[in-house]
């Protein structure tokens, strides 16, 4: 289990935040808005209003301890740099800051930022790369980073089990229903095996599950 800070819960944050949380991961959730952080309070470990401009708060809240910081902050990209400049300052091991333009972005690596990541711009590549996918025929994106698709079951696997194909060991995938038909088989266990035009509901890193999806049917 790692430890998540995120700073700023628009549509962008509040994702990453309630997602890592799933994953079973410590998040600490924080922002100005007292109404976001009441909307997030029951889906993060600690949710915190405070004003993440301020060192000092940055410091009560013991943000240099986290594994990685999320500068989610979208709309002030002058609050967004100062606060990646902050806690790069403070030692953070890992910063990864949000960026709205490939300017804003530019900066960001400049002042030290660990990632820099562009939302708006990657869910368009998503789209796009799932449109042109062999085997993808669902996608719900939970995060710049995780995924839940339906995919067909590339030809290679039928006949084998879920422990064969060993999609978790292997590739960090974890299958959470397999379509048959018109019946659904909720969290199928290992010695499941998969059968011709079965649709497996998986959940993984978007680029894992794309090398599902690039299989031949």
């Amino acid at each position: 289990m790692k430890t998540f800070a995120v700073i700023g819960l628009g549509r962008f944050g509040s994702s990453v935040a309630t997602t890592l949380y799933r994953l079973g991961h410590e998040v600490l959730a924080v922002d100005s808005d007292a109404k976001k952080v009441e909307d997030i309070i029951e889906n993060v470990t600690h949710a915190v209003q405070a004003d993440a401009k301020d060192e000092h708060t940055l410091r009560e809240l013991g943000i240099r301890n986290f594994d990685v910081v999320v500068v989610a902050i979208g709309q002030d990209m002058q609050t967004n740099i100062l606060v990646t400049v902050m806690l790069k300052d403070m030692g953070v091991k890992k910063v990864v800051s949000k960026a709205r333009t490939e300017l804003h972005g530019k900066v960001l690596q400049r002042i030290g930022a660990d990632r820099v990541v562009f939302p708006e711009r990657d869910m368009g590549e998503r789209v796009a790369r799932a449109l042109v996918s062999k085997n993808i025929m669902e996608q719900i994106n939970l995060s710049p980073d995780y995924s839940i698709a339906e995919l067909m079951a590339p030809q290679s696997y039928v006949g084998k089990t879920l422990q064969e194909l060993a999609f978790r060991k292997e590739l960090g995938v974890t299958i959470l229903a397999i379509r048959r038909d018109n019946d659904i088989i909720i969290s199928p266990g290992a010695k499941t095996e998969i059968k011709p035009n079965d649709v497996l509901v998986a959940i993984g890193r978007y680029e894992k599950l794309e090398e599902i999806g690039d299989k031949e049917l």
